[in-house]
Parts: structure tokens; sequence; C-alpha cells
């Protein structure tokens, strides 16, 4: 959905990167920018409804889904640390009701070196 959009846009772009940390869903050489699609349960985004704890093994999901929090952020600090311009969008912006919104602001974030809203 989000590498499409920004293709219709014409920025051209490489996916899943293993050259860089978190191997990133898109990296912006041109624009040095890098976009991470992040589902909200697995990098445990704040605030969201969807991300919830399990009810069962919470132990191990509460470690398993802190590990992922705590590799993203030293991942992000390794590529801003580099100049890279990380952006993350969650699962839920991606959603019918906000979707065209978040696409066309990531679009100017990355076009535009937007980086007052880069989470």
């Amino acid at each position: 959905l989000v590498r499409s959009y920004l293709f219709r846009k014409g920025l051209r772009f490489r996916k899943n990167d293993k050259r860089y940390p978190g191997h990133p869903d898109v990296v912006l050489p041109k624009y040095h920018a890098i976009v991470f699609v992040n589902g909200c349960f697995w990098h445990m985004h704040e605030g969201c409804s969807k991300h919830s704890m399990p009810k069962s093994n919470v132990e191990f999901w509460q470690a398993k889904l802190l590990r992922n929090h705590n590799r993203d952020i030293a991942q992000r600090a390794e590529l801003e640390a580099a100049g890279w311009r990380v952006i993350t969008v969650w699962e839920c912006e991606l959603t019918k009701a906000v979707r065209d919104e978040r696409l066309a602001r990531l679009y100017e974030q990355i076009v535009e070196g937007d980086a007052d809203s880069a989470e």
C-alpha cells in the first residue's frame, strides 16, 4: 500500500534493503529518507488500540515485544546518526478512514523534509 502509493507519486526507492539496520521497508537515497511500516502490536505503538497485551503467556509476550521495541529504538538511533531521516508509518494510520491523509503527509515528509512529524 505505502510502496505502491509512493511509486505512483513518482518516487523511486529500494525496498527491504538489508544493508541498513532493521531492513527498512522503503529507502529513498535521493531524499536521504527511510520509511518503516510498523504493525502496532509487534512494535508496541503506545496509545493505540491495536497494541494490547495478550492474556495468555503474558511474560513471554512482554519480553518479546519489549525486545522488539528496544531494537527499533536502537536501529532508529543508528540510522539517524548516519544522517538518515527516519519516518515511521503505523498500521493504524493505514485504516480507510485516515489512509489518504497519512499517505499524503508521508509524501510531504519525504519530499519536503518535513521532520516535525517523522514519527
